[in-house]
């Protein structure tokens, strides 16, 4: 028994050289993903039976006392039977495919089993089959793991050959020869079955590793280099950008060159080739043309296929990279090589990771750029629409004046002339000082005071170390103008409005209070939110004054109303303290 399980193991190691070759084939790779239906079934299926077949041909004939070392057996005799290692093949394809992968190994290598006779052949031809069946729901068990372990591995092998041997005791005859051959060949195939399932998923295990792990230097390479040329391409493709990217990516991916181009001619060409690869050339190749017009990677194989027209050129293949930007392509990366089988897959997978993650983070580029332009148009239009409120009253009351007081009058259009003055040179911006929006307000104040001087006070308390908060512009005024022309409006005299800014730790926060009618019930929860469309005024001062705030500062930036339990309405918010040269 020892020295038949020695030649056993012998001979496990051949077969273990042929698992370990069949882990590099593709096919073998597709089933460790589990891509699996129908077709592919039949093709794993005949994989794992051949490999079971090569297991049946590295076996020890075995009579009822002795055996045979012989390599390649054809056909036994009728007292013979064959320890083998077919159950190998057959189990590993039930826990990589499942049953019907397991019993279609089995068949195949059962009927080939089956076909070389010997007293055991229906016995043995039928428990392989049944075993691939069995490996395959027990794997069922194991479905969260993508390659069983190996420990668990060996326990199951360990099961099939004793089923081989139960079965060739119930079935198989004479009942002397029988017992005497188990005996001699149970042990044995016991063992090295189990461990060569075992050994033969650590394979696999080791495979998958090699397989993951490169994937991962691969991602992170091309992490890596997107992210140094970002910075580049980001600015737009220039002469200058692209020298900059191409220098980088030729020094990075190892390739003899690199060529940036936009959709009309070549920007940059560094290393071989670049005394006749001179930028400016015109975009001729249809490579180039297809590439730039589909988006998808290209592969050139000859310097005719790349449009080079110098004879002899050194680069005689390369791989064309699309540049997108919001899903139209601007131009190409083109790595060179001087032979076209330096083009692997290796390669290939770096040169999508790149068009991937550069075209990505293009667009997002693109789309961060289209958003603040967006949202600086809509603040100008917001802007725009509050002036023209207090401009056609303040012009109103001007002509009433100049019939009255000619002298106030003038001093009431200068005095307009100067909040228009700053109104425009504080709308050039999204966001000012605290202090020019403070001047802003105090000229707009200077003609409050000459339209209502005999019904209202403006106070203004202003906190040390709150000028350089930085706030969007026009947010004062118009809250002031509410306050007067609704808070106030059933008020003809006494009426008051207290203007409050302090710092709180982080924080600068203002409070506007007046003590004039308040606000309805029904509107304190929506009054800022969206236009009112009350009947004393559609509200889209205050609006656009919480919309700007929401959107530059924040949504903690918006306004609260509330009414005063003496009557009036108070109007808070607060802003983050930043200073002007950190926004």
């Amino acid at each position: 028994m020892d020295n038949l399980t020695l030649l056993l193991i012998e001979r496990m190691g051949i077969l273990l050289t042929l698992a370990f070759i069949l882990t590099r084939i593709p096919l073998f790779r597709q089933l460790l993903d589990r891509e699996i239906h129908a077709g592919t079934s039949i093709s794993y299926s005949l994989m794992f039976g051949l490999f079971g077949i090569a297991g049946t041909y590295a076996g020890v004939v075995v009579n009822e006392d002795t055996y045979s070392p012989t390599f390649w057996i054809f056909s036994l005799a009728p007292g013979e039977v064959i320890a083998n290692s077919t159950l190998v093949g057959v189990v590993i394809g039930g826990l990589l495919g499942g049953p019907l992968v397991g019993l279609g190994a089995g068949m195949i290598a059962g009927a080939h089993v089956y076909g070389m006779g010997g007293f055991a052949a229906a016995a043995v031809g039928l428990s392989i089959p049944l075993t691939g069946l069995l490996a395959g729901y027990v794997a069922r068990f194991f479905s969260q793991e993508r390659v069983i372990s190996p420990s668990k591995a060996m326990f199951i092998g360990m099961f099939a050959p004793v089923l081989q041997m139960s079965l060739i005791l119930i079935i198989a005859g004479p009942p002397e020869l029988v017992r005497s051959v188990v005996n001699l060949i149970g042990v044995p195939m016991v063992l090295t079955n189990s461990i060569s399932i075992a050994i033969f998923t650590t394979m696999i295990r080791v495979a998958l590793q090699e397989q993951e792990r490169s994937a991962a230097m691969e991602a992170e390479r091309a992490f890596t280099i997107a992210e140094r040329i970002l910075p580049h391409l980001q600015r737009g493709l220039t002469p200058q950008t692209a020298q900059a990217a191409a220098l980088l990516l030729q020094r990075e991916v190892k390739a003899a060159a690199v060529a940036v181009t936009d959709r009309e001619q070549l920007l940059a060409h560094v290393g071989a080739g670049a005394e006749h690869h001179v930028p400016g050339q015109a975009i001729e190749g249809e490579l180039d043309k297809r590439a730039l017009f589909s988006g998808v990677i290209e592969k050139g194989m000859t310097p005719e296929a790349l449009g080079c027209r110098q004879k002899n050129c050194i680069l005689q293949s390369a791989i064309l990279v699309p540049i997108r930007e919001g899903g139209s392509v601007v131009g190409l990366i083109k790595l060179y090589f001087r032979r076209p089988q330096q083009i692997g897959k290796v390669q290939e997978a770096l040169a999508k990771g790149l068009s991937n993650l550069i075209s990505n983070q293009l667009t997002l580029t693109l789309t961060e750029k289209m958003k603040g332009l967006m949202k600086d148009a809509e603040l100008r239009m917001l802007q725009a629409q509050i002036h023209p409120h207090f401009l056609f009253n303040t012009l109103n009351s001007i002509v009433t004046l100049i019939r009255i007081d000619p002298h106030l009058a003038r001093h009431m259009t200068v005095q307009l002339g100067n909040f228009m003055r700053l109104s425009l040179k504080l709308t050039s911006t999204p966001v000012v000082s605290v202090r020019q929006e403070l001047d802003h307000l105090f000229a707009y104040l200077e003609i409050i005071q000459i339209r209502f001087s005999e019904q209202l006070k403006v106070r203004c308390e202003i906190g040390d170390g709150v000028e350089e908060a930085l706030i969007p512009p026009g947010t004062l005024q118009p809250l002031v103008e509410n306050s007067i022309q609704h808070g106030l409006r059933h008020r003809p005299t006494g009426g008051e409005i207290v203007l409050t800014v302090r710092r709180e730790r982080e924080h600068v926060l203002f409070s506007l209070e007046d003590n004039g009618c308040g606000v309805s019930p029904e509107l304190l929860e929506i009054l800022g939110r969206i236009p009112t469309g009350s009947r004393e005024g559609n509200g889209i001062g205050v609006h656009n004054v919480n919309q700007r705030l929401v959107s530059l500062c924040g949504p903690d930036a918006q306004l609260i109303f509330s009414n005063k339990a003496e009557g009036g309405c108070l109007i808070t918010f607060s802003i983050p303290l930043a200073k002007e040269e950190s926004a």
